[in-house]
């Protein structure tokens, strides 16, 4: 993968107006062929990454093309010069080591997370109702409920086998959430309420009656067979559903697809790494299940961040005293999706300070520190994106409003690292499809490219 900048200066360029005015639109013209190149990337890593295991994939395979080598947990630490990384479920840690790093550097760290809203699978994934074969599902975070209504979804995940290895799977559509038709509830056209347990009910086939040999269809037999493996060898499984349908570029400007909170920090700080080296020790961490909580072994709140930086501080030779010293000289930025003005919902964005979608990405502020930004972090971001001559905006809530959070904070309270939020203004935010700038996309990796290049 290459993102090249493509914001250059002729310094040959003739002093006449005319002169200046062609270069000019030149470069413009570079910038928008540059966006789009990333978009049509970052649009192909949406599509092969419907849930975190594959996402994690995707990263692993990427940085393997680059030269990056694999980690296993259970062996000695790999701190030598050049890339690595492990992948832990849906959760992948790389780092790059630069030539003559030791006691005395420093981490630069980028963290976002693989996750999103969606239903997850239940044990028993099979029921019947009326005639009709249905997949029980739970929500898994904070979904939107009835953006999921009416839509073509596979299922998509990993499948553990008796023998303990994993098999990536991914169906086409299989399964519809249909919704009441307003002649059966003239009042739903003006308030559509949603039970969870009821309403939210995946259809996926018409079973036959249960006479002589003849069984329903089982749902777990189908997801088996896509994977080619025996319905018998599954033990254990992590499936959820995935909007079929796919990303699309909208007018070469937007981008709509499930999954951008926060596969847009996922791929800026995977692009980022990939195509600038910094004198400090690179970390991108890609945590999983930040839409739960964090609370697990892959999550930002657990040890796996924590362990992969002691241990590369171990593996370089630093004490216990040195790793603190390296700590203290490192810094953190936390990229996860934030809010862009709707037009249609203005009342709910600070009425004196909002972000707009493709004006560039977005530094997070709040008082009561939902995210850690402060003076020091705004600061960093500025200088980031100032290396790189690219815009930025402010988010902050409407003081009315409640404030979300994200894996700023917990990586700042767990580790005291210097932390600092931001990420693209996206529309839509947890909906099966949300719509982003493909110009913020871009801008935002590369910010985090001009946060590496000046980290020391």
């Amino acid at each position: 993968m290459q993102l090249d900048c493509m914001i250059m200066h002729n310094e040959s360029q003739e002093k006449s107006g005319v002169s200046h005015v062609t270069n000019h639109n030149d470069e413009s013209s570079l910038r928008v062929q540059a966006e789009l190149a990333y978009g049509r990337e970052y649009a192909e890593f949406l599509r092969e990454s419907p849930t975190s295991f594959h996402a994690a994939a995707q990263i692993a395979s990427q940085l393997e093309e680059a030269g990056f080598s694999r980690q296993d947990p259970a062996e000695e630490w790999d701190a030598s010069e050049g890339g690595h990384y492990l992948v832990s479920g849906g959760a992948v840690m790389a780092w790059r080591v630069p030539q003559g790093a030791g006691p005395l550097s420093s981490f630069a760290i980028v963290g976002a997370h693989t996750d999103s809203p969606t239903f997850r699978l239940k044990p028993s994934p099979d029921s019947t109702a009326y005639g009709f074969a249905q997949v029980n599902v739970e929500p898994y975070g904070g979904i939107v409920p009835n953006s999921w209504l009416n839509r073509e979804m596979g299922i998509a995940g990993r499948l553990v086998l008796l023998d303990g290895s994993e098999v990536l799977v991914r169906t086409d559509a299989i399964m519809v959430i249909p919704q009441l038709a307003p002649h059966l509830d003239r009042g739903s056209v003006e308030k559509l309420v949603l039970d969870r347990q009821k309403h939210l009910h995946p259809v996926w086939a018409l079973p036959p009656e249960r006479s002589g040999a003849q069984e329903a269809p089982q749902i777990l037999a189908t997801v088996a067979a896509y994977a080619k493996v025996q319905p018998e060898q599954i033990a254990g499984f992590d499936l959820f559903a995935y909007d079929a349908q796919g990303p699309q570029i909208v007018q070469n400007t937007f981008i709509a697809s499930g999954r951008q909170d926060n596969l847009s920090s996922v791929f800026a700080g995977l692009t980022a790494l990939l195509n600038v080296e910094s004198a400090a020790i690179q970390v991108f961490a890609a945590f999983d299940h930040e839409e739960v909580g964090s609370q697990t072994a892959t999550g930002a709140q657990g040890p796996l961040l924590e362990m992969t930086l002691r241990r590369i501080a171990g593996a370089l030779g630093a004490s216990e005293e040195q790793y603190y010293q390296m700590i203290a000289r490192s810094t953190c930025i936390s990229a996860d999706a934030g809010h862009s003005i709707n037009p249609n919902y203005a009342e709910y964005h600070d009425p004196d300070q909002y972000p707009v979608a493709g004006r560039g990405p977005i530094i997070k502020i709040n008082a009561n520190q939902r995210y850690c930004t402060d003076a020091a972090g705004q600061a960093l971001w500025l200088r980031s994106a100032y290396a790189m001559g690219e815009d930025t905006q402010e988010f902050v809530s409407n003081n009315a409003v409640s404030c979300g959070t994200t894996i700023g904070p917990l990586t700042a309270t767990r580790l005291g690292i210097q932390t600092v939020d931001v990420g693209i203004p996206l529309l839509s935010m947890h909906s099966a499809r949300e719509l982003a700038a493909i110009s913020d996309c871009y801008g935002l990796s590369r910010v985090l490219m001009g946060y590496w290049s000046i980290a020391e």
